[in-house]
Protein backbone atom coordinates (compact mmCIF):
# COMPACT_ATOMS: atom_id res chain seq x y z
CA UNK A 1 0.00 0.00 0.00
CA UNK A 2 1.05 3.61 -0.23
CA UNK A 3 -1.12 5.39 -2.77
CA UNK A 4 -4.02 5.98 -0.37
CA UNK A 5 -4.62 8.61 2.28
CA UNK A 6 -4.74 8.96 6.04
CA UNK A 7 -7.98 8.03 7.76
CA UNK A 8 -9.98 11.09 8.79
CA UNK A 9 -13.17 9.38 9.90
CA UNK A 10 -13.90 5.84 10.97
CA UNK A 11 -15.12 3.49 8.25
CA UNK A 12 -17.45 1.84 10.78
CA UNK A 13 -19.05 4.62 12.85
CA UNK A 14 -18.01 7.73 10.85
CA UNK A 15 -16.56 9.40 13.98
CA UNK A 16 -13.55 11.71 13.45
CA UNK A 17 -10.13 10.09 13.73
CA UNK A 18 -7.64 12.79 14.73
CA UNK A 19 -3.86 12.90 14.95
CA UNK A 20 -3.96 11.69 18.56
CA UNK A 21 -5.55 8.34 17.71
CA UNK A 22 -3.64 5.13 18.43
CA UNK A 23 -1.77 4.00 15.34
CA UNK A 24 -0.09 0.73 14.41
CA UNK A 25 1.55 -0.33 11.15
CA UNK A 26 -1.11 -0.09 8.41
CA UNK A 27 -3.99 0.75 10.80
CA UNK A 28 -5.44 3.35 13.15
CA UNK A 29 -7.91 2.86 16.01
CA UNK A 30 -11.15 4.83 16.14
CA UNK A 31 -11.36 6.55 19.56
CA UNK A 32 -15.16 6.30 19.48
CA UNK A 33 -16.07 2.68 18.61
CA UNK A 34 -12.68 0.97 18.93
CA UNK A 35 -12.57 -0.28 15.34
CA UNK A 36 -9.23 -0.42 13.57
CA UNK A 37 -9.19 1.24 10.14
CA UNK A 38 -6.69 0.31 7.44
CA UNK A 39 -4.32 3.23 6.88
CA UNK A 40 -3.46 4.54 4.42
CA UNK A 41 -6.91 3.96 2.95
CA UNK A 42 -6.36 1.98 -0.26
CA UNK A 43 -7.40 3.56 -3.51
CA UNK A 44 -9.81 1.87 -5.91
CA UNK A 45 -6.85 1.01 -8.14
CA UNK A 46 -5.08 -0.71 -5.24
CA UNK A 47 -8.20 -2.67 -4.32
CA UNK A 48 -8.69 -3.76 -7.92
CA UNK A 49 -5.15 -5.13 -8.02
CA UNK A 50 -5.63 -6.84 -4.64
CA UNK A 51 -8.60 -8.88 -5.91
CA UNK A 52 -7.19 -9.82 -9.29
CA UNK A 53 -5.39 -12.96 -10.39
CA UNK A 54 -4.19 -15.17 -7.55
CA UNK A 55 -6.78 -14.11 -4.96
CA UNK A 56 -9.68 -16.19 -6.31
CA UNK A 57 -8.75 -18.10 -9.50
CA UNK A 58 -11.37 -20.11 -11.37
CA UNK A 59 -9.52 -23.34 -10.59
CA UNK A 60 -10.25 -22.93 -6.87
CA UNK A 61 -8.33 -21.54 -3.93
CA UNK A 62 -7.34 -24.41 -1.67
CA UNK A 63 -5.41 -27.61 -2.10
CA UNK A 64 -6.40 -31.08 -0.92
CA UNK A 65 -9.91 -31.25 0.57
CA UNK A 66 -10.05 -27.49 1.23
CA UNK A 67 -12.57 -26.47 -1.44
CA UNK A 68 -14.85 -29.45 -0.75
CA UNK A 69 -14.79 -28.64 2.98
CA UNK A 70 -15.73 -25.06 2.15
CA UNK A 71 -18.71 -26.30 0.15
CA UNK A 72 -19.91 -28.49 3.02
CA UNK A 73 -19.67 -25.61 5.48
CA UNK A 74 -21.66 -23.36 3.17
CA UNK A 75 -24.29 -26.08 2.83
CA UNK A 76 -24.66 -26.10 6.62
CA UNK A 77 -25.07 -22.32 6.63
CA UNK A 78 -27.67 -22.59 3.85
CA UNK A 79 -29.63 -25.10 5.95
CA UNK A 80 -29.61 -22.74 8.91
CA UNK A 81 -30.71 -19.74 6.84
CA UNK A 82 -33.50 -21.78 5.31
CA UNK A 83 -34.76 -22.50 8.82
CA UNK A 84 -34.44 -18.95 10.23
CA UNK A 85 -35.37 -16.67 7.33
CA UNK A 86 -39.04 -16.21 6.35
CA UNK A 87 -40.30 -17.02 2.87
CA UNK A 88 -38.77 -14.88 0.16
CA UNK A 89 -35.46 -14.26 -1.60
CA UNK A 90 -32.10 -14.39 0.19
CA UNK A 91 -29.26 -12.12 -0.90
CA UNK A 92 -25.58 -12.95 -0.38
CA UNK A 93 -23.49 -9.75 -0.37
CA UNK A 94 -19.89 -10.42 -1.34
CA UNK A 95 -20.85 -13.78 -2.79
CA UNK A 96 -17.48 -14.40 -4.44
CA UNK A 97 -17.54 -17.73 -6.24
CA UNK A 98 -21.22 -18.23 -5.37
CA UNK A 99 -20.85 -21.33 -3.17
CA UNK A 100 -23.44 -20.16 -0.63
CA UNK A 101 -25.88 -19.02 -3.32
CA UNK A 102 -25.66 -22.42 -4.98
CA UNK A 103 -26.21 -24.18 -1.64
CA UNK A 104 -29.26 -22.04 -0.90
CA UNK A 105 -30.77 -22.73 -4.30
CA UNK A 106 -30.13 -26.46 -3.88
CA UNK A 107 -31.98 -26.19 -0.56
CA UNK A 108 -34.99 -24.80 -2.43
CA UNK A 109 -34.55 -21.09 -1.65
CA UNK A 110 -34.72 -18.20 -4.10
CA UNK A 111 -31.18 -16.85 -3.73
CA UNK A 112 -28.87 -14.48 -5.60
CA UNK A 113 -25.51 -12.94 -4.85
CA UNK A 114 -23.68 -9.71 -5.56
CA UNK A 115 -19.95 -9.05 -5.66
CA UNK A 116 -17.55 -6.40 -6.84
CA UNK A 117 -15.46 -8.55 -9.19
CA UNK A 118 -16.52 -12.14 -9.82
CA UNK A 119 -19.82 -13.03 -11.44
CA UNK A 120 -20.45 -16.81 -11.66
CA UNK A 121 -24.02 -18.04 -12.14
CA UNK A 122 -26.53 -16.24 -9.89
CA UNK A 123 -23.94 -13.64 -8.84
CA UNK A 124 -24.16 -10.10 -10.23
CA UNK A 125 -21.38 -7.54 -10.27
CA UNK A 126 -23.20 -4.68 -8.56
CA UNK A 127 -23.74 -2.91 -5.23
CA UNK A 128 -26.50 -3.30 -2.64
CA UNK A 129 -28.01 0.09 -3.48
CA UNK A 130 -28.94 -1.28 -6.91
CA UNK A 131 -30.83 -4.27 -5.48
CA UNK A 132 -34.60 -4.16 -4.99
CA UNK A 133 -35.90 -4.57 -1.44
CA UNK A 134 -38.16 -7.22 0.04
CA UNK A 135 -35.36 -9.63 1.00
CA UNK A 136 -36.18 -12.37 3.47
CA UNK A 137 -32.52 -12.60 4.38
CA UNK A 138 -29.27 -10.78 3.66
CA UNK A 139 -25.94 -12.47 4.32
CA UNK A 140 -22.57 -10.85 4.90
CA UNK A 141 -20.24 -13.81 5.23
CA UNK A 142 -16.83 -12.24 5.82
CA UNK A 143 -17.65 -9.45 3.40
CA UNK A 144 -18.52 -6.41 5.55
CA UNK A 145 -14.86 -5.85 6.40
CA UNK A 146 -14.14 -5.57 2.66
CA UNK A 147 -16.56 -2.67 2.14
CA UNK A 148 -16.12 1.06 2.44
CA UNK A 149 -18.45 2.52 5.10
CA UNK A 150 -19.79 -0.88 6.25
CA UNK A 151 -21.73 0.77 9.08
CA UNK A 152 -23.74 2.71 6.49
CA UNK A 153 -24.03 -0.49 4.42
CA UNK A 154 -25.83 -2.17 7.31
CA UNK A 155 -28.37 0.66 7.45
CA UNK A 156 -29.04 0.18 3.75
CA UNK A 157 -29.34 -3.59 4.25
CA UNK A 158 -31.98 -3.13 6.95
CA UNK A 159 -34.00 -0.97 4.58
CA UNK A 160 -33.93 -3.82 2.02
CA UNK A 161 -35.27 -6.42 4.48
CA UNK A 162 -38.90 -7.45 4.55
CA UNK A 163 -40.67 -7.53 7.95
CA UNK A 164 -39.22 -10.43 9.90
CA UNK A 165 -36.24 -10.61 7.55
CA UNK A 166 -32.89 -11.80 8.88
CA UNK A 167 -29.40 -10.37 8.69
CA UNK A 168 -26.70 -13.04 9.03
CA UNK A 169 -23.22 -11.61 9.55
CA UNK A 170 -19.86 -13.27 10.07
CA UNK A 171 -16.74 -11.17 10.41
CA UNK A 172 -13.39 -11.06 12.23
CA UNK A 173 -13.55 -9.90 15.83
CA UNK A 174 -10.95 -7.22 16.57
CA UNK A 175 -11.54 -7.78 20.30
CA UNK A 176 -10.55 -11.45 20.10
CA UNK A 177 -7.78 -13.08 22.08
CA UNK A 178 -5.95 -14.04 18.91
CA UNK A 179 -6.05 -10.45 17.66
CA UNK A 180 -4.47 -9.30 20.94
CA UNK A 181 -1.82 -12.03 20.99
CA UNK A 182 -0.71 -11.94 17.36
CA UNK A 183 -1.03 -8.16 16.97
CA UNK A 184 0.23 -6.87 13.65
CA UNK A 185 0.51 -10.46 12.36
CA UNK A 186 -3.11 -11.41 13.07
CA UNK A 187 -4.42 -13.44 10.15
CA UNK A 188 -7.66 -11.46 9.76
CA UNK A 189 -5.97 -8.10 9.14
CA UNK A 190 -5.54 -9.06 5.46
CA UNK A 191 -4.30 -5.73 4.11
CA UNK A 192 -5.43 -4.05 1.94
CA UNK A 193 -8.64 -6.01 1.32
CA UNK A 194 -9.97 -5.67 4.87
CA UNK A 195 -10.73 -1.98 5.30
CA UNK A 196 -11.99 -2.08 8.88
CA UNK A 197 -11.47 -4.44 11.82
CA UNK A 198 -14.47 -4.28 14.13
CA UNK A 199 -14.87 -5.43 17.77
CA UNK A 200 -17.93 -7.63 18.26
CA UNK A 201 -19.37 -5.05 20.66
CA UNK A 202 -19.37 -2.41 17.91
CA UNK A 203 -21.19 -4.76 15.54
CA UNK A 204 -23.85 -5.53 18.14
CA UNK A 205 -24.29 -1.83 19.00
CA UNK A 206 -24.77 -0.89 15.36
CA UNK A 207 -27.46 -3.52 14.85
CA UNK A 208 -29.33 -2.36 17.95
CA UNK A 209 -29.10 1.27 16.75
CA UNK A 210 -30.75 0.18 13.51
CA UNK A 211 -33.66 -1.38 15.39
CA UNK A 212 -32.69 -5.00 14.76
CA UNK A 213 -33.42 -7.71 17.31
CA UNK A 214 -30.29 -9.82 17.88
CA UNK A 215 -31.33 -13.48 18.12
CA UNK A 216 -28.03 -15.31 18.01
CA UNK A 217 -24.37 -14.54 18.70
CA UNK A 218 -21.73 -17.21 18.19
CA UNK A 219 -17.96 -16.99 18.50
CA UNK A 220 -17.57 -20.34 16.78
CA UNK A 221 -19.99 -20.44 13.86
CA UNK A 222 -18.20 -17.58 12.09
CA UNK A 223 -15.38 -19.93 11.08
CA UNK A 224 -11.61 -19.37 10.88
CA UNK A 225 -11.24 -19.53 14.68
CA UNK A 226 -8.86 -22.49 14.80
CA UNK A 227 -7.14 -21.45 11.59
CA UNK A 228 -6.50 -17.95 12.96
CA UNK A 229 -4.61 -19.47 15.87
CA UNK A 230 -2.80 -21.96 13.69
CA UNK A 231 -1.73 -19.31 11.20
CA UNK A 232 -0.41 -17.10 13.99
CA UNK A 233 1.47 -19.88 15.76
CA UNK A 234 3.12 -21.09 12.55
CA UNK A 235 4.03 -17.50 11.73
CA UNK A 236 6.07 -17.28 14.94
CA UNK A 237 8.47 -19.97 13.69
CA UNK A 238 11.87 -19.04 12.20
CA UNK A 239 11.48 -17.62 8.73
CA UNK A 240 7.87 -16.60 9.47
CA UNK A 241 6.20 -19.24 7.25
CA UNK A 242 2.82 -18.30 5.81
CA UNK A 243 0.30 -21.09 6.41
CA UNK A 244 -2.43 -19.38 4.39
CA UNK A 245 -0.27 -19.44 1.27
CA UNK A 246 0.80 -23.02 1.98
CA UNK A 247 -2.76 -24.37 1.93
CA UNK A 248 -3.66 -22.62 -1.32
CA UNK A 249 -3.29 -24.10 -4.79
CA UNK A 250 -0.31 -22.90 -6.84
CA UNK A 251 -2.36 -20.49 -9.04
CA UNK A 252 -3.94 -19.07 -5.86
CA UNK A 253 -0.69 -18.03 -4.18
CA UNK A 254 0.47 -14.44 -4.10
CA UNK A 255 4.09 -15.56 -4.33
CA UNK A 256 5.93 -18.69 -5.39
CA UNK A 257 6.57 -21.22 -2.63
CA UNK A 258 8.91 -24.19 -2.98
CA UNK A 259 7.51 -27.65 -2.42
CA UNK A 260 9.90 -28.27 0.47
CA UNK A 261 9.00 -25.02 2.20
CA UNK A 262 5.29 -25.69 1.75
CA UNK A 263 5.62 -29.23 3.13
CA UNK A 264 7.56 -27.98 6.16
CA UNK A 265 4.89 -25.37 6.86
CA UNK A 266 2.10 -27.95 6.70
CA UNK A 267 4.00 -30.34 9.00
CA UNK A 268 4.53 -27.53 11.49
CA UNK A 269 0.80 -26.76 11.36
CA UNK A 270 -0.05 -30.39 12.14
CA UNK A 271 2.28 -30.35 15.15
CA UNK A 272 0.86 -27.06 16.44
CA UNK A 273 -2.78 -28.01 15.90
CA UNK A 274 -3.40 -29.15 19.51
CA UNK A 275 -2.17 -25.80 20.83
CA UNK A 276 -4.36 -23.96 18.31
CA UNK A 277 -7.38 -25.97 19.44
CA UNK A 278 -6.72 -25.00 23.06
CA UNK A 279 -6.50 -21.33 22.09
CA UNK A 280 -9.73 -21.55 20.10
CA UNK A 281 -11.62 -23.24 22.94
CA UNK A 282 -10.42 -20.64 25.44
CA UNK A 283 -11.37 -17.61 23.35
CA UNK A 284 -14.79 -19.03 22.53
CA UNK A 285 -15.36 -19.77 26.22
CA UNK A 286 -14.44 -16.18 27.08
CA UNK A 287 -16.63 -14.88 24.21
CA UNK A 288 -13.60 -13.36 22.53
CA UNK A 289 -13.47 -15.59 19.46
CA UNK A 290 -11.41 -14.70 16.41
CA UNK A 291 -14.66 -14.29 14.47
CA UNK A 292 -18.19 -13.45 15.48
CA UNK A 293 -21.44 -14.64 13.87
CA UNK A 294 -24.62 -12.64 14.48
CA UNK A 295 -28.20 -13.23 13.39
CA UNK A 296 -30.54 -10.27 13.76
CA UNK A 297 -34.19 -9.92 12.77
CA UNK A 298 -36.05 -6.94 11.37
CA UNK A 299 -38.89 -6.40 13.85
Amino acid sequence: MGEGRRVERCEWCAAPVDSGAVRRPCRVRCPSCGSWNTEPTPTEAELKRAYEGWYRPESGRFGGPGDSLLRRLRARLATRLTQTAPDGPILDVGAGDGILVRALREAGRDAVGIDRVLAPPWVTETALENVEGGCAGIVYWHSLEHLRRPGEELQLAVSKLSPGGVLAIAMPNAASLQAAIFGDRWFALDYPRHLVHVPSSALRSRLVELGMSIERISYWRGGQVVFGWLHGLVGWLPGRPDLYMAIRRAPARERTTSGLSRAATLVAACLLLPLALVGAVLEVAFRRGGTVYVEARNV
